[in-house]
């Protein structure tokens, strides 16, 4: 079988192996579930280790961490926060500015896994791209969140918020929480291609904004080695990062230093070339111009840049 008729990722399980070609996803994953463990650990076995959700917490009840973005919803709203809700979001900003504010949309976010599966299931159903509002999209309804808690004098996204609905929800019972989260599901699959996370959600937009000089960063190092099959491109939920970086001219960096990057490492997992590697933003080091080198009875996949370019 020739490179262009092979699935997404298939040349590098054959390759790296099954867990080296996945171990950034598991790795997400593990995250994710253990994140999600220090919640429910106190409702559910009375081990109170992280008291409250992603919103508002209190961890061993001693270090508080609050959600920076509702805390500003809160100020548009005029109420004045708590000591304590205060320090909880400067932990949050320190720690997201200094490594990269979308390390929490693919290493945190509960409803990652949900988007990640929609997007495997566009791709094994062969959809369209189909609808792609502009990216700018969620800055939009990011200025319109903390507008409208300005006007109403309540922090109106976490009345919607299906992060904090889907934490809330595994906590308590799901209920309404389903809607959101099948609502989002069937928006990824069948309507916009990565379009919650990658056009719409304010929460994204927010901590990319909060970590734009982030220190954890994605380097595609030996992009002369790439032969151009774009499982990266297909892979990845804000592929229009990774040009930049792969296609650049001789001297320029290989950083992906775009802040809508979400560290995930897909990229990374899905290249049969181990072209891209996990680094930080000071990394100097330059790389090679991007030159296709195929293997012989390998043709380049070429046909798919286009297809996955947004």
């Amino acid at each position: 079988m020739t490179a262009s008729a092979l699935p997404v990722g298939r040349e590098a399980i054959t390759r790296k192996g099954w867990l080296k070609a996945h171990r950034f996803l598991l790795l997400r994953r593990a995250s994710q579930l253990g994140f999600l463990a220090l919640f429910v650990a106190g409702p559910w076995f009375g081990l109170w280790i992280v008291q409250g959700t992603l919103a508002s917490s209190l961890t061993l009840g001693t270090l508080p961490l609050t959600d920076p973005m509702m805390l500003l919803q809160s100020l548009f709203a005029g109420h004045w926060p708590e000591m304590t809700a205060l320090i909880g979001a400067f932990i949050v900003l320190l720690a997201y500015g200094l490594l990269g504010g979308r390390l929490y949309c693919s290493w945190v976010c509960p409803i990652n896994p949900v988007t990640d599966a929609a997007n495997w299931l566009h791709r094994r159903l062969n959809l369209p791209k189909g609808w792609q509002p502009k990216r700018s999209t969620r800055l939009w309804i990011l200025g319109a969140v903390f507008a409208a808690s300005a006007l109403t004098g309540t922090v109106v996204w976490e009345l919607v918020n299906p992060i904090t609905l889907l934490h809330r929800g595994i906590l308590f019972g799901m209920g309404f929480a389903w809607v959101f989260v099948l609502g989002i599901f069937l928006f990824d699959t069948l309507l916009a291609r990565h379009g919650w996370c990658g056009h719409l959600c304010p929460v994204g937009a927010f901590y990319g904004a909060v970590g734009a000089k982030g220190l954890v960063r994605v380097s595609a190092s030996a992009r002369s080695a790439c032969d151009d099959c774009m499982d990266c491109y297909a892979v990845c939920p804000e592929n229009h990062v990774i040009s930049p970086a792969l296609k650049g001219a001789e001297g320029t960096s290989p950083l992906i230093l775009s802040p809508d990057c979400t560290a995930c490492g897909r990229c990374i997992d899905v290249c049969a070339e181990n072209v891209f590697t996990f680094t930080h933003r000071l990394d100097a080091q330059g790389a090679a111009p991007h030159v296709p080198t195929p293997r012989a009875g390998v043709p380049p996949r070429m046909s798919a840049k286009k297809e996955f370019s947004q």
